[in-house]
């Protein structure tokens, strides 16, 4: 996750897209509703953070971390982005497997806070 960081902080929504299974079973669950497949996916970030004002900076913190099974893991956290006319943050709770001696995210639900 702390690549994602990076990269997004770049502006690399692809490099970003790295911390994800690259399959159409990735399953994404935001605001909208769930997406599958990581294409889709990342279009969906494309759209909502075309340009790096709109990505702004991102930092997450990571609160709880439990692991399933040796290739398995539950992370729970929160995410903010620091931009210059807004700072929107929210909560995520991610499922990683352990694919290819890689760790990805296979599900992902990511919501907004509205204070």
């Amino acid at each position: 996750m702390h690549n994602q960081e990076i990269a997004w902080n770049k502006g690399d929504i692809e490099g970003f897209m790295k911390g994800y299974q690259q399959s159409d079973s990735l399953l994404f669950v935001g605001g909208s509703g769930p997406t599958y497949g990581w294409q889709k996916t990342l279009n969906n970030y494309k759209k909502g953070y075309p340009d790096k004002m709109a990505m702004g900076e991102l930092t997450f913190d990571i609160k709880k971390i439990t692991v399933l099974a040796k290739d398995a893991a539950f992370v729970m956290g929160s995410w903010s982005l620091k931009r210059k006319t807004d700072n929107p943050h929210g909560f995520f709770t991610l499922l990683f497997k352990k694919l290819n001696g890689q760790w990805k995210i296979v599900v992902d639900r990511t919501s907004s806070s509205k204070e």
